[in-house]
């Protein structure tokens, strides 16, 4: 089955977005992750600035129907992680992770999220930055705003916008992409030295699907102000599986591994950072919004070839035998088993591997770059080979 995501409304190559924006002017580096400004504020000819935000997307929803069915209020804690990460491991992404200032919006529908669960994210968003600045990412709280629109919002939205100085000697441009590039993945799924449980991967993308698919009708009937009471009727929580189902070898139920906290590769860019320099990495890209094929929003005339990817973690398995999604759309709308990839010569490919594997993340070589007429991406995985 095709296009289950844009049928949900929601899109993961957002051309009218795109469009929308197109003729707009894109920062000082426009291949760059994401949009860098002169530095407006103290007008230093050695700085830019970054002003970049996001959110945890319908995931909150998803934390919502979990906390009401068992009371588990640490989904709120990880509500909060999502936000941030998706904030703070796209400027990462320019090199960007330090000076950091992060300020919280929340609109809530009052009547369905009381005074508790707010407390909770907010405790959680001081508790997370305070993890981060131990772990050498030096990023503060701007405070933020949380509003009463229950008119607008069926439950709650949890979003951030992150504020970055940053000297330009330090941006990683993805301009610098070139031919003969080697794309080292870094693996969203496992535990890694800086988490405490197993996280499936799945970050703060294409949850709309996610809970849809997998998730059975009984979440309809009893949780109507968890998604949108116009979707088709074949869309709507069209899965087999309940909250607290298991899938086997893991103790973490469904709902927790839908859940799980959006990874931050910030601690390990650093390291990386750190030890190889800003200077051998030609480009990152966070797969985001568009999954594996958000690369083509970076390059011009090159070929990109993802070759070698990681095993496709169970819960992507899970979400595609549930939906029945054609693969090709999976690889647009998930990570599929790495969120972050990093473009560089072959040469150092070995020291970002070994960098990774030390914090507990698996990475490894996942394709390559080639000359193109035209802008390309081709993915020969284990579910066929496809081109975008």
């Amino acid at each position: 089955m095709t296009n289950r995501y844009k049928l949900r409304g929601v899109s993961s190559d957002k051309e009218d977005v795109h469009n929308a924006i197109k003729k707009y002017d894109k920062g000082l580096y426009p291949k760059a992750f994401c949009k860098i400004l002169p530095d407006l504020i103290s007008n230093s000819d050695d700085h830019a600035l970054i002003i970049h935000s996001d959110g945890a997307g319908t995931k909150s929803s998803l934390a919502y129907i979990y906390w009401k069915e068992t009371g588990d209020n640490s989904v709120w804690k990880d509500i909060a992680q999502d936000s941030i990460v998706m904030n703070l491991d796209d400027v990462a992404c320019v090199g960007a992770i330090d000076n950091i200032v992060i300020s919280s919006t929340i609109g809530r529908n009052k009547n369905k999220i009381p005074g508790e669960v707010i407390s909770h994210i907010i405790s959680g968003t001081d508790e997370i930055l305070k993890y981060y600045r131990g772990l050498g990412i030096n990023i503060h709280s701007g405070g933020g705003e949380t509003a009463d629109v229950g008119d607008l919002v069926r439950t709650i939205v949890v979003d951030s916008c992150m504020t970055v100085r940053i000297k330009k000697n330090q941006i990683i441009n993805n301009s610098n992409i070139k031919a003969g590039d080697v794309i080292v993945g870094l693996c969203s799924s496992g535990i890694s030295s800086y988490e405490k449980e197993y996280n499936s991967g799945i970050g703060s993308n294409g949850l709309t699907s996610a809970r849809h698919d997998v998730l059975s009708k009984y979440i309809k009937t009893k949780y109507p102000e968890s998604f949108d009471n116009e979707l088709p009727e074949n869309l709507a929580y069209c899965g087999s599986k309940r909250l607290t189902d298991k899938l086997d070898g893991f103790d973490m139920d469904i709902g927790k591994m839908l859940l799980s906290p959006t990874r931050s590769y910030a601690p390990l860019l650093k390291l990386i950072f750190d030890k190889i320099g800003r200077n051998e990495i030609h480009g990152i890209i966070h797969c985001t919004g568009g999954g594996q094929t958000k690369i083509l929003h970076f390059i011009d005339n090159l070929h990109i070839i993802k070759n070698n990817l990681f095993e496709i973690p169970p819960i992507f398995r899970l979400i595609m035998e549930e939906s029945d999604t054609d693969p090709k759309e999976m690889y647009k709308v998930f990570n599929m088993g790495h969120r972050m990839e990093i473009y560089l010569e072959p040469k150092n490919a070995s020291k970002v591997i070994d960098l990774s594997k030390s914090v507990g993340i698996d990475a490894k070589i996942i394709g390559e770059v080639n000359e193109s007429d035209v802008k390309k991406l081709s993915i020969h995985s284990e579910l066929g080979n496809f081109d975008y």
